[in-house]
């Protein structure tokens, strides 16, 4: 019976309630009307259950005649989990991705979108007039002494591997050197002194072109006062360091990034003796240049920068002086120096076309000590020795044209490098020999045979 009033119609009266209780009878029975008011709220919540099962097509609970809840299996919707659902709540979607594919974690907007220049309101109440000024920049710090030598040492040992100068001007201005610009040629000759021959030439060219671009002739001049005061230092792992040092002024001057009155305003002014060496040896130098000599040859031709024919002239010169003074560490000093361990092949090569080409027993005997050294001492490698031997033999055609006998001396010559333990059986074994040659009476013919190689 309650049921049924749950369709039946209120007056104001009863929906409201009034102050007053009222009764109703109903099939005779007396009926409070606050039981009305509880049974019209049950309707009510009766009938939101029904339209919400009713919605989520099965998904809900299903409540029955009583007003209890049905389990199906499904956890009960309630419209406070209506609002935490993200699909539509109208039921009807269009399927398309939320914001239009701009959405998602770590993404700035759709594909393709080019975003203006936000301009700057004026009644924006935290708007500043100086902030349209503003002028923002990356801020490097000066280096100290201590990470200076850290950061540029490995940058100047890198430069002794490839030799771009234009590489170390563009690391050196992407750094903030402050003070320290009179370093950079102090630390590069600190360096040098403990390299090569070419490595000092290497290190000329890059103070010359660092000069006007990373430092001044100014800071030129500040590094080598510095460099002449700590020559005392520098003698302790350097021995030739004021020999060096004066070179490196002599051609410093001859670049034109020192001043050629330098070594004047250190007249008389020097109690260092180390430091009078090194100023002395760049007078020399320099007076020289006077001459006819040239200062950018100071530090001697080495190196694989050299060009081909230049080296061919070295080594020939160095074999013509030897066969002179027969010293054969000066030999061998000479061959380093040159720098070129690629190319002592062509040492081999000219010292055996020499003994081809000499007349007698001395250049044979010399130009066999000095490989027999070479050798010992692991100068000249295998693959060296063994190559200038093939040139050899595959061009003792040609030499034998020039001079007759080179295939006699040659067969004699390899024989006693065998013995020396100078080149392998197998090499020793390809050396070509001139054959006899086989006349008529011999059943060939009337032919002669050919040379065998």
């Amino acid at each position: 019976e309650l049921e049924n009033l749950s369709d039946a119609p209120f007056s104001g009266d009863e929906e409201n309630g009034g102050s007053d209780e009222r009764k109703t009878e109903i099939n005779g029975n007396s009926i409070p009307a606050t039981s009305i008011t509880e049974a019209k709220i049950n309707a009510k919540a009766k009938r939101r259950l029904r339209k919400n099962s009713s919605r989520d097509s099965g998904r809900g609970d299903s409540v029955s005649d009583n007003g209890e809840i049905l389990k199906t299996g499904v956890v009960p919707t309630s419209p406070k989990g209506k609002l935490l659902d993200r699909r539509s709540r109208s039921g009807k979607g269009r399927g398309l991705p939320k914001k239009g594919g701009a959405g998602g974690k770590g993404v700035w907007g759709t594909p393709g979108q080019v975003y203006d220049v936000e301009e700057v309101d004026i009644k924006d109440p935290n708007y500043d007039d100086d902030q349209e000024n503003c002028v923002y920049e990356t801020v490097v710090l000066p280096l100290d002494e201590r990470a200076f030598e850290k950061t540029l040492t490995p940058i100047i040992q890198e430069y002794f591997e490839h030799g771009d100068t234009n590489e170390v001007s563009e690391m050196l201005k992407d750094l903030n050197l402050g003070e320290m610009k009179y370093s950079v040629p102090v630390l590069a000759v600190s360096l040098a002194l403990e390299g090569k021959a070419s490595h000092r030439e290497m290190t000329s060219k890059l103070i010359s072109d660092l000069c006007g671009t990373v430092v001044s002739k100014t800071d030129v001049e500040k590094s080598f006062d510095r460099l002449l005061k700590e020559l005392p230092d520098l003698v302790l792992d350097s021995p030739r360091a004021p020999q060096l040092v004066g070179q490196f002024i002599a051609r410093a001057v001859g670049d034109g990034i020192l001043s050629s009155t330098y070594i004047d305003g250190y007249k008389g002014t020097v109690d260092c003796v180390q430091a009078r060496a090194a100023l002395d040896r760049a007078t020399v130098l320099l007076s020289m240049t006077k001459g006819g000599k040239r200062i950018d040859n100071v530090w001697g031709s080495g190196g694989g920068q050299q060009s081909v024919k230049h080296l061919v002239k070295e080594i020939d010169m160095l074999l013509k002086e030897y066969l002179l003074s027969g010293d054969v560490l000066e030999a061998e000093r000479c061959l380093q120096e040159l720098e070129v361990p690629h190319f002592h092949h062509e040492l081999v090569y000219e010292a055996i076309v020499m003994v081809l080409e000499s007349t007698g027993e001395k250049t044979f005997k010399m130009i066999l000590d000095l490989l027999k050294s070479l050798w010992k001492s692991s100068v000249i490698t295998v693959d060296q020795m063994k190559r200038g031997y093939e040139r050899v033999y595959s061009e003792i055609p040609d030499i034998n044209l020039d001079v007759p006998r080179s295939y006699s001396v040659l067969e004699r010559f390899v024989e006693e490098c065998f013995q020396a333990g100078i080149i392998s059986k197998p090499l020793r074994d390809l050396c070509p020999s001139r054959g006899r040659k086989r006349f008529v009476s011999e059943g060939d013919g009337g032919r002669l045979k050919l040379e065998s190689y």
